[in-house]
């Protein structure tokens, strides 16, 4: 086959053929040699960032919100101007399936994975 497709193409007769990501030589696919590349290693320095020490700044503003290089980082309000959902966040575990109400769509999702680890569990400890 190798010779007919040389005859067709005008290939010499002992030419290579690159044939699907394979070199074909007399019949032998051999997978062709990924050459490694050669890279330049660069060394970079890695930035020290300064730490916040002052304990006024730590009480009245929120540290590394400044994304610019000029200017500050914004102050914390009081209270009473943010929302007042903010304060609801719950920001712990998420509730136990007892205290969920069954009429909602998180509660169904949240019977679904308990499910599924209790599943994933039980056919993690049988054997073969």
């Amino acid at each position: 086959m190798n010779s007919i497709i040389c005859r067709l193409f005008h290939f010499p007769k002992g030419s290579v053929l690159l044939i699907q990501h394979a070199i074909q030589a007399r019949s032998y696919a051999i997978l062709m040699s990924k050459k490694p590349k050669k890279s330049f290693s660069v060394s970079v320095e890695k930035k020290v960032l300064s730490v916040e020490t002052d304990p006024y700044k730590l009480q009245s503003h929120v540290c590394g919100t400044n994304i610019y290089k000029e200017g500050e980082d914004v102050k914390i309000k009081s209270d009473s101007e943010y929302p007042s959902w903010l304060w609801n966040i719950r920001t712990g575990p998420p509730p136990p399936l007892e205290e969920m109400d069954p009429n909602t769509k998180q509660y169904w999702r949240r019977l679904r994975l308990l499910g599924l680890r209790r599943n994933n569990k039980i056919k993690g400890t049988k054997k073969f």
